[in-house]
């Protein structure tokens, strides 16, 4: 489970990183995989207006906490 979490983690850290590159530069690489939350959360939510770039790079800080948080999870215990 806790892999399942981390990779959760690191897939929310480069749909942030993705997202804040493709609302700075246009990025055409994985676009639809990558920017799925840009594309479809961000673009639709009123309350993100003109905070694309901060909502894309909460994304990814909140990512960096959840990998962070499955890599120090206690696994079950043997012995």
């Amino acid at each position: 489970m806790r892999n399942a979490i981390r990779l959760l983690g690191v897939l929310m850290i480069l749909e942030g990183v993705s997202g804040t590159i493709d609302e700075i530069a246009g990025q055409p690489f994985m676009g639809i995989v990558l920017n799925a939350f840009n594309r479809l959360v961000v673009h639709r939510v009123a309350l993100f207006e003109g905070y694309e770039v901060f909502a894309n790079l909460a994304l990814a800080v909140l990512g960096v906490a959840v990998a962070v948080a499955a890599g120090r999870a206690q696994g079950p215990r043997t012995g």
